[in-house]
């Protein structure tokens, strides 16, 4: 890259050659991920608190629908741009700010007098949750060694999983017995209490000191954008092929994972005659089987890559596959236990697949855009898999019915697999000229 190159800062590393402590890595990783857990449950806790609001200030189910959608909105829309100035002013105080707008954005929650006041609270959620999984991830792969990239990005990514199921649950115990304000407060609580923590363990120069021998090394590791133009922020970004057939085959794997998901109580009240709150707590089992997925499959991803660089395109193309299989298996059994296990089954695999497209996309491309990266790679899964998933199913479903409708979308996957094979076929060559390029932009 010539004129529009990176205009970079390089932070110094006095600490070059020597061994990294292990223990402030894992310290790194458990306090980004428990944020990442007070990310979800301030996303999560109104949605437990929908029946008290609504009685309370007689809102319609459009209403309580919008409180919990113009958070995702505004996810979607500044996912990009607020991943972006974190690469470029610095991921650590951003993610001090981001926090700290959430936490104080949910205290407004539960402070609300009406509901205008409770809208505007939520978007503001949103604004500060926007980029935080970016980032924080970003900050993660900063001091680990590249080979545990697709286990980094599962396990962290699967924080979203639980931390819903842990709002849901902990904000209805919390609301049943001091109110639905109490549960939003209480949200905001931890969050503060965390961003604390955060402030005092972790720093640009403590991270700096812990990076991986291989990376220290490495001349364009430790920078951060300062200026970059939007036409070379584009190329980056979706300049190799490989990175734009694994932002498709993620965001198509995602349609199946998260349409999934959604219908499920649906699907178990209608189909197994569960009430709402059995239903609803079945639910929360794929989520968990989710998460457990991604963390799992992303650490058997890194492992058959140890082997061979082009190893770590194919496990996604299995999981892609394997979750297509299941799904469409479990959807031609009777209502039962069986069925029920075979779909935990598919969910588990099905969103497997983000830890590899994580490592992927961090492969080809530049350290110091890492959050960028990854923050495009969840609009595609916003774009491609969350927001149209459910709501064509449910379009589908109004024709030929839920369980019909269930039975074609694990189809998708084949989409994705062969998103993926094609992301394979081109790998080598776009790492290989990445690794050129970086080498010629540190002379």
């Amino acid at each position: 890259m010539q004129a529009e190159k990176f205009s970079i800062s390089v932070a110094a590393n006095p600490a070059r050659g020597i061994s990294r402590p292990r223990a402030y890595c894992w310290l790194v990783f458990i306090v980004i991920y428990a944020l990442m857990l007070s990310d979800y449950m301030s996303r999560q806790a109104l949605n437990a608190v929908f029946p008290q609001l609504k009685a309370e200030w007689a809102l319609s189910d459009a209403q309580l629908g919008l409180l919990s959608g113009i958070v995702g909105l505004a996810v979607g829309l500044l996912a990009v741009p607020a991943a972006l100035m974190a690469d470029r002013w610095g991921r650590v105080k951003s993610v001090v700010i981001m926090a700290l707008f959430w936490s104080l954005s949910t205290l407004a929650c539960g402070l609300a007098e009406h509901y205008n006041q409770l809208l505007l609270a939520r978007l503001f959620v949103g604004i500060g949750e926007a980029g935080y999984g970016s980032v924080g991830l970003a900050i993660i792969l900063s001091v680990f060694p590249s080979s545990m990239r697709a286990t980094l990005t599962g396990a962290f990514t699967s924080a979203g999983m639980f931390g819903s199921v842990l709002g849901l649950a902990s904000s209805g115990v919390i609301a049943n017995h001091f109110g639905w304000r109490a549960a939003l407060i209480a949200m905001a609580a931890l969050g503060f209490l965390l961003i604390l923590f955060f402030a005092f363990t972790i720093t640009e120069t403590r991270l700096a000191q812990h990076r991986p021998l291989q990376l220290v090394e490495s001349p364009v590791e430790g920078k951060r954008v300062e200026k970059i133009r939007l036409r070379s922020l584009l190329k980056t970004l979706f300049g190799a092929p490989t990175l734009v057939f694994t932002y498709v085959g993620s965001g198509l794997q995602l349609f199946t994972a998260y349409t999934i998901i959604a219908w499920m109580p649906s699907y178990l009240n209608r189909y197994y005659d569960l009430p709402a709150d059995k239903s609803a707590l079945a639910a929360a089992v794929l989520l968990i089987a989710s998460g457990l997925g991604m963390g799992l499959c992303g650490v058997f991803t890194d492992w058959v890559g140890r082997k061979s660089d082009k190893n770590k395109t194919l496990p996604a193309i299995f999981y892609c596959l394997g979750s297509c299989l299941l799904l469409m298996i479990s959807m031609r059994l009777p209502p039962g236990t069986g069925q029920f296990a075979v779909i935990i089954a598919g969910v588990f695999f099905a969103a497997g697949t983000y830890g590899s497209a994580g490592a992927i996309v961090t492969d080809l491309v530049h350290v110091s855009l890492h959050g960028t990266a990854i923050a495009t790679l969840a609009l595609a899964g916003n774009l491609l898999g969350a927001a149209p998933g459910p709501y064509l199913t449910g379009l589908l479903a109004d024709r030929i019915g839920l369980l019909g409708a269930l039975q074609w979308v694990p189809l998708v996957s084949i989409g994705s697999a062969l998103a993926f094979a094609f992301a394979r076929s081109h790998y080598l060559h776009d790492l290989r000229r990445h690794e050129s390029s970086s080498c010629h932009q540190s002379r």
